[in-house]
């Protein structure tokens, strides 16, 4: 497994959150996490991510125990995080934040900038335009870009289609697959969207109460009983 994750807790404060979560995504695979607001699905993706620090567990990566290992440590060992609001720069322009992105890559940035905008080639006439001057869908695309610049083993992707428009969502996914089936890229996926996660996700974690209660495949989200029972919507 790239990722293991075992008994993981965590929480705000003495708030608790994550309760014993485990499971193990596989190199190569994309895996999603499903669950009514509230749930952990956030919290989960900023504890692997180590902006949580994890009250009891352990979180292993590559074969590298990664459980207090700072955020900074993390990237450079090859997890990407794109944060749910995307959290661009949106003064600096769209080549600017693509740069940002390649600060930890070895290699040619110039390289590194152009296969990106190659991937997402809705980004190219925009390339001199500031962040925040983007469309929301045009900030997601730029902001997935910015993590994928860095090269990462896995990335973590929370909640990429809120607010933006079906053509962008739909470029998300043959984006995303392209990466996965040419270079092995691993991705955990939270989202709400039954259709993208359906997409692009090989199972879909089930998620209640900060606990990882089951695991579906991606034909069992038609299911309305299931997806009422963990989303709360009829789908």
């Amino acid at each position: 497994m790239m990722l293991e994750v075992d008994r993981l807790s965590a929480g705000y404060g003495r708030i608790p959150i994550l309760n014993n979560v485990t499971f193990g995504v596989a190199e190569g695979e994309f895996v999603g996490v499903l669950g009514h607001n509230g749930m952990g699905k956030t919290t989960l993706l900023r504890a692997l991510m180590g902006y949580l620090p994890a009250t009891s567990g352990r979180v292993t990566f590559d074969g590298a125990e990664l459980t207090r290992a700072e955020p900074f440590r993390r990237a450079r060992a090859g997890i990407g995080y794109v944060p749910q609001g995307r959290e661009i720069f949106p003064q600096l322009s769209v080549h600017e934040n693509l740069a940002m992105g390649a600060l930890k890559r070895k290699g040619d940035e110039a390289a590194a900038i152009a296969t990106a905008l190659d991937a997402f080639p809705r980004l190219k006439p925009l390339i001199d335009r500031p962040g925040g001057a983007l469309s929301g869908g045009e900030q997601q695309l730029l902001a997935i870009a910015r993590c994928l610049v860095g090269a990462p083993k896995l990335i973590l992707l929370d909640e990429p289609t809120e607010g933006i428009q079906p053509s962008i969502i739909d470029e998300i996914v043959e984006t995303m697959l392209g990466f996965r089936d040419r270079g092995g890229l691993t991705m955990i996926l939270v989202e709400q969207n039954l259709e993208f996660i359906a997409a692009l996700s090989q199972r879909v974690l089930m998620i209640q109460k900060g606990a990882i209660v089951r695991s579906a495949r991606p034909d069992e989200l038609h299911d309305v009983g299931l997806i009422h029972e963990f989303i709360g919507v009829n789908e």
